[in-house]
């Protein structure tokens, strides 16, 4: 699991979340490019769209963010938070009980998987 305090990224993937421009990280996560996104900072974000297949979010913090209709069901979540997160469509992993989903949202516990 990734470190306790969220991070900003020196990539170019990260950069382009942060800028908010899905579209072309969707392109270049399609083409194959690699991104490390785990401990991550995305707080504020509006994050629909994006393509979360895959990817590791372990640790991340997503605090306040707009993840309205991403699909996490095949991401890594161990210890994210998504605390004040608009969260209505998300999918999320099956093993993440819908307790620590609550938890995480209302109260910025960071999810754990049982």
């Amino acid at each position: 699991m990734a470190q306790n305090s969220p991070e900003f990224k020196d990539s170019e993937m990260y950069r382009l979340l942060r800028d908010e421009d899905i579209k072309a990280f969707n392109q270049r996560k399609e083409a194959g490019e690699a991104c490390d996104l785990a401990g991550a900072d995305f707080r504020n974000l509006v994050l629909t769209g994006i393509n979360a297949d895959g990817l590791d979010f372990s640790g991340s913090y997503f605090r306040g963010c707009d993840l309205r209709g991403v699909d996490f069901s095949n991401s890594k979540l161990e210890g994210a938070s998504i605390h004040d997160a608009q969260i209505s469509g998300t999918l999320f992993p099956t093993a993440l009980r819908a307790e620590e989903i609550n938890l995480s949202l209302n109260h910025g516990i960071r999810m754990r998987y049982y």
